[in-house]
């Protein structure tokens, strides 16, 4: 019987430490929830601090571990090519040529967890049964966290149509959080604009942060000088119970496809050119 690959959860490095113990505590529940599974993560470039992808790669390949379906823990498919997972994964495919790996999509926007922000936002207006009303005259102002990529921000637009379709709000506009416009201020005076008296900010994130402070103090400043809107703020998806189930659907179709032939010729495809197997 051939022996799983270890599942390997990769985040983008982040200079926050809250949301780094945030995402450390998820790897260790996901290890405690699959026991029979080597399961490590970490996460990439300078933001890695002192859980970096790197130790978490050497840790269990010092335990045996010669391949791995790796998770990327985020939203957006882009990611910068210096300091994102493929290059991570790059740098650990020439570390280790004796190791493959095979890298499932980015998270988002899976249904799932469509599903889970639109929990969020029912949760912003108070939870329970709500009448229809209350989603036709509530527009949604989507958070990204911005991007110098334009296909990053792409994405976030792609999220927006696809939370609205089907969901009964009054519409669902986009903003960013930083290096990307709108900001959130200005994403606020185009709903306004648009003419919504109740606008739900929902950020587009795995899990909270210093940033998602941020723009909850510019929401929260921004209705102060414009009281006739109806400003509130929403949680981000979280540990939820969606969020284990989601990362294992990601595991199997990397698993799956680090056992296809040809894997290596996909133009996701990643390895050490000593290696026998892949890194997607």
């Amino acid at each position: 019987m051939t022996t799983p690959p270890a599942l390997l959860i990769a985040g983008i490095g982040t200079r926050d430490d809250g949301r780094a113990a945030v995402f450390r505590r998820f790897v260790e529940g996901m290890a405690a929830r699959h026991p029979d599974l080597p399961v490590g993560g970490g996460l990439t470039g300078p933001g890695g601090g002192a859980y970096p992808l790197s130790d978490a790669v050497s840790g269990l390949v010092e335990d045996g571990v010669t391949r791995f379906a790796v998770v990327p823990l985020t939203l957006i498919p882009v990611e910068h090519p210096r300091d994102g997972i493929a290059a991570a994964l790059a740098q650990e495919a020439e570390r280790h040529a004796e190791v493959s790996f095979s890298c499932a999509p980015a998270l988002g926007p899976h249904p799932t967890l469509l599903d889970v922000l639109e929990r969020r936002l029912d949760e912003a207006l108070g939870g329970g049964p709500r009448p229809v009303s209350d989603r036709s005259g509530t527009t949604v102002l989507l958070v990204g966290g911005g991007s110098p990529l334009t296909e990053a921000n792409a994405e976030v637009h792609r999220a927006a149509r696809m939370l609205w379709e089907g969901r009964g709000f009054a519409g669902v506009e986009v903003a960013f959080a930083s290096l990307a416009a709108p900001d959130v201020p200005a994403g606020l005076d185009r709903c306004a604009w648009l003419g919504a008296r109740r606008v739900i900010v929902l950020p587009y994130a795995v899990f909270p942060g210093d940033a998602l402070d941020r723009v909850r103090q510019q929401a929260e400043g921004w209705q102060l000088a414009h009281p006739e809107v109806e400003v509130l703020a929403a949680d981000a998806i979280g540990p939820a119970d969606a969020l284990p189930e989601v990362v294992m659907a990601r595991y199997e179709e990397a698993a799956g496809a680090s056992g296809r032939a040809g894997f290596g010729s996909e133009d996701h495809a990643f390895a050490h050119p000593d290696a026998h197997a892949d890194v997607r």
